[in-house]
């Protein structure tokens, strides 16, 4: 059966599916930098997880994809490399240098950005990347931004006990003295969730107070 010119690749060549080949090389190619990033960092172990254990093992899996994405572009027939737009790519490499920077902090000469932690990272960078689509809305954005950070929040500082920056220390300081670290971000977190879950609402609310339009029927009533 033939197939679709617009979905084969090269007929009898021997690259069948360009676009699933080229997007497996790019992302074996970004397991191989994380891998060689984190090279210097302790895994630990699953009781004791130090910091490269999860990006390590991120990194492995992403670079599985990828070469199943290669061996597929070799042995089966997909689509062709098309156009592509930089402000997808650019967006996102915008939103990880933000999120590098504000979650420990800079110090550069004069240029000195505080450390922020996640609470303040995590939002960041998820709503800028949210631009990487002409599509985006502010709202659900918004709502994933939120929840995603307050479920990290747990995820890694409360379960896992990574040391990650969490929030500024002024924040920390307007808990109460005789609150724990645990505590406090617990709250922080519980707060991000509550307020995710606040706008989302709001935004069903608003969403079934608007007027359905309704089009008559011009063929009502006749035979």
């Amino acid at each position: 059966m033939a197939v679709d010119a617009e979905r084969s690749g090269t007929p009898g060549g021997f690259v069948r599916g360009p676009q699933s080949l080229v997007s497996g090389l790019v992302l074996i190619a970004l397991a191989a930098l994380a891998l060689w990033l984190t090279r210097d960092l302790p895994q630990g172990t699953l009781r004791a997880m130090g910091p490269a254990m999860l990006p390590r093992w991120l990194a492995i899996a992403v670079g599985l994809c990828g070469i199943a994405l290669v061996v597929a572009g070799l042995v089966r027939d997909g689509h062709q490399l098309e156009g592509y737009s930089l402000r997808g790519a650019s967006v996102v490499v915008t939103a990880i240098l933000l999120f590098g920077v504000a979650i420990r902090g800079f110090d550069f000469q004069a240029f000195k950005v505080p450390t922020l932690g996640l609470m303040i990272a995590g939002p960041l960078a998820i709503f800028v990347s949210g631009f990487a689509t002409p599509e985006v809305r502010a709202r659900e954005l918004l709502i994933l931004a939120l929840s995603l950070t307050g479920l990290c929040m747990l995820l890694f500082g409360d379960l896992l006990n990574l040391p990650i920056p969490m929030y500024p220390q002024a924040f920390a300081d307007l808990y109460p003295a005789g609150w724990s670290s645990d505590g406090r971000l617990r709250m922080t977190a519980a707060v991000f969730l509550g307020l995710a879950v606040l706008i989302y609402l709001a935004g069903r609310r608003t969403a079934s107070r608007e007027p359905i339009d309704v089009v008559p029927d011009e063929h009502a009533g006749t035979v």
